[in-house]
């Protein structure tokens, strides 16, 4: 999933890297060459400045932390209520 940079809480890529603790150089590693065969850190540039979010942190580690590198599917809230209506629509219309 790519980073959504209308809805995720955006970070500098500093401010991801003082979130957890490790430098700003490994960061960076992250987000321009990924680590453990090429996962990266999800990021944007916006107005010549580099983001990441807190959303994008967390499938990071997800996919990190997943045995074949793929991160289990998160949803945002919006992405959820959107889902719930269109199945609650797909229920009317089959008049359940």
């Amino acid at each position: 999933m790519a980073f959504d940079i209308l809805t995720e809480r955006r970070l500098s890529i500093t401010a991801a890297a003082k979130r957890l603790n490790i430098s700003v150089g490994c960061c960076w590693r992250w987000v321009l060459y990924g680590i453990r065969g090429g996962i990266k850190l999800d990021s944007a540039l916006i107005g010549g400045k580099r983001f990441t979010s807190e959303e994008a942190l967390e499938r990071f580690v997800a996919r990190l932390n997943s045995p074949d590198g793929t991160a289990p599917t998160v949803r945002t809230n919006k992405q959820r209520e959107k889902a719930i209506a269109a199945a609650e629509k797909e229920l009317a219309a089959a008049g359940i």
